[in-house]
């Protein structure tokens, strides 16, 4: 933060209440009012600005879109040196270029895993089919008849009642309802056998029936289980693939998507500049007079609002030391449109502090507003200028 300001080609004391002058920037020559041409002229710019602002709002967004992407992804991934900067650079553009072929490759690996799926389906059903042929399979293959069998207790004892014509209904279902894997087709045959001998003595026969088919079905299970564990592997490694795929995808999109925007806002820059050359060259000089009371009003400025007011004049003046201990002010080598930007931000500081006591006409305030709201605009892109060159 600057300790002090020495003023130079200007006489400027420095005086404890001293007024900021209240005259409005002139376009043209105005003498103490705006003539009718240059009121339009105002407005005209003043909605260009605004258009631009709104662009450069819509651009923010999506840029904000882009940095929240990578903010996750920066989140799931270890950090690796920086060494490896190059080389995720030249991937990054290696993944760019191919990524239509993955995304065929993940639809023809889709493709290849349901046919293995219904190739170990088709293996699980041979497993049921022994096991339904079976002479002592007949008390399972239908529904238990709770009333016919006059087993009113049944619902109490058993929660999810299974048999193998609901199982088989199920494996043939078309809309959507069926099976997804055989290991969930493998839990409903173990339930059908696990209910009967729940729900019956172990001394019954429909107890003894169902322990030994279960044993044979177990039996018969395990020689197809290695092919299902294989298959489960393969598909996870698959799906994990699938999702980076995806997510190169993504961050393919948000690079198109950076660039685009980068190149929108070079455009929005051009514009923004033709509009502030427009303003600078409209701008009337500063008198002596008038500079000399924007030297006062500086000079009566809060710390935190003095920084602000030399920022301002180093968005001109990239060689302006606006951070150093004592800063050397020379106001006639400033632009007319950073005095005047200068002057609107000390007199809205002055008069938020109470400091000011200036009264303004009422036109002159909407004028003046309109000006200011030029000047601000005009102002951003320097700003975001200097960040692009920097970076």
């Amino acid at each position: 933060m600057a300790g002090f300001i020495k003023m130079e080609s200007v006489d400027l004391p420095i005086l404890d209440g001293a007024p900021v002058d209240g005259n409005l920037m002139m376009i043209g020559n105005m003498g103490s009012g705006m003539a009718e041409d240059d009121a339009v002229e105002i407005e005209r710019i003043s909605h260009h600005v605004d258009d631009m602002i709104a662009k450069v709002d819509e651009l923010e967004q999506r840029v904000n879109e882009v940095e929240q992407f990578y903010l996750t992804l920066s989140k799931k991934q270890p950090n690796n040196s920086k060494g490896s900067s190059v080389v995720k650079e030249k991937d990054e553009e290696k993944h760019i270029s191919s990524i239509k072929k993955q995304q065929q490759d993940a639809t023809r690996r889709e493709a290849a895993s349901a046919k293995r799926m219904q190739e170990l389906m088709r293996q699980f059903a041979t497993i049921l089919r022994q096991i339904t042929q079976h002479k002592w399979a007949w008390p399972f293959m239908e529904p238990v008849d709770v009333e016919g069998l006059g087993l009113h207790d049944y619902y109490e004892v058993i929660d999810k009642p299974m048999d193998f014509s609901t199982i088989r209904n199920q494996m043939e279902a078309k809309d959507g309802s069926g099976y997804k894997n055989v290991r969930e087709i493998c839990t409903d045959v173990r339930l059908v056998f696990k209910n009967a001998m729940t729900y019956n003595d172990e001394r019954s026969d429909v107890h003894v029936m169902a322990k030994t088919l279960l044993a044979k079905f177990e039996e018969k299970w395990l020689q197809l289980l290695p092919k299902v564990i294989e298959e489960e592997t393969r598909l996870k490694e698959e799906e994990a693939e699938a999702q980076r795929d995806m997510q190169l995808a993504q961050e393919a999109a948000n690079a198109k998507m950076a660039r685009d925007i980068s190149s929108e806002l070079c455009e929005v820059d051009m514009h923004l500049e033709e509009l502030r050359e427009m303003v600078v060259q409209k701008c009337r000089k500063m008198s002596t007079e008038e500079k000399r009371k924007l030297g006062a009003g500086l000079s009566q400025l809060s710390p935190e609002d003095l920084n602000k007011a030399l920022e301002i004049i180093a968005q001109k003046n990239p060689s302006f030391q606006a951070t150093a201990e004592e800063v050397d002010l020379d106001m006639d080598a400033q632009s007319e449109s950073t005095l005047w930007r200068l002057k609107f931000f000390v007199r809205e500081a002055l008069e938020g502090s109470g400091k000011s006591s200036v009264s303004r006409g009422g036109n002159d305030n909407s004028n003046s507003k309109r000006k200011k709201e030029i000047c601000d605009a005009l102002a951003k892109t320097a700003k975001k200028r200097s960040k692009k060159l920097s970076s």
